[in-house]
């Protein structure tokens, strides 16, 4: 079954993130904030388990956290609300989470032979992946320093709200757009902020560039 699963990984991780990202402009946006968005952070988990699934130790440890993720998504449904403490604790385990699965995802990419379906697919996931990087990046500098982050659309008390527009940044900042609507405003945020950037411009100048030679290089073969 995972050996079947396994040939359409990066369709699969794709999906998942894909629903993260704009489920809610089709689903209402109550309903999926509370209860499907984090329902799709626990399935995105099992997508990374089926990444590294050839990877038998770490393929368990991905399976402990997506147990300890589900007891704290399962508390905080069963009491309506979540303390920061268990909100970090969320943050850190998709953390650790997206940076191995990000890794996985661009060594695959990085190793494939043949540039197929499937690696342009495991491209654009890895992206993406960097991206989710960034928001837990950001989301723990903001919880753990309130205020890194100031702007217009931060000033709304909805965690949910607040989260999405870290979200939004996140995305901006590694594809270098930077309207200016959210800006960091301590030395660790900017940094971070750096960091993100630079990250996406050199996965786009060396990681894809390295593919599209690949499928240049066997067509003209």
């Amino acid at each position: 079954m995972i050996a079947r699963l396994y040939k359409f990984r990066f369709e699969i991780f794709l999906v998942i993130q894909v629903a993260i990202l704009f489920g809610s402009l089709i689903v209402p946006a109550e309903f999926f904030e509370f209860t499907l968005l984090p329902l799709f952070y626990l399935i995105s988990i099992l997508g990374g388990i089926l990444v590294i699934s050839k990877h038998k130790p770490m393929a368990w440890f991905f399976v402990t956290l997506f147990l300890i993720s589900a007891v704290i998504f399962g508390s905080s449904m069963i009491n309506r609300q979540e303390s920061q403490s268990n909100v970090l604790i969320r943050l850190m385990i998709y953390f650790i989470f997206h940076i191995v699965v990000t890794w996985n995802i661009i060594k695959q990419v990085w190793q494939a032979e043949f540039v197929s379906k499937n690696v342009i697919l495991g491209l654009m996931s890895g992206y993406i992946s960097l991206g989710f990087l960034a928001f837990f990046l950001f989301m723990s500098i903001e919880l753990t320093n309130p205020g890194a982050f100031q702007g217009a659309l931060l000033n709304s008390s909805d965690m949910s709200l607040f989260s999405e527009a870290i979200l939004y940044y996140a995305f901006i900042t590694l594809m270098t757009i930077g309207y200016g609507e959210i800006v960091p405003a301590i030395p660790l945020a900017q940094k971070a902020a750096v960091l993100v950037g630079l990250v996406g411009q050199f996965y786009l100048v060396i990681v894809t560039a390295v593919v599209i030679e690949k499928f240049i290089r066997h067509n003209h073969s």
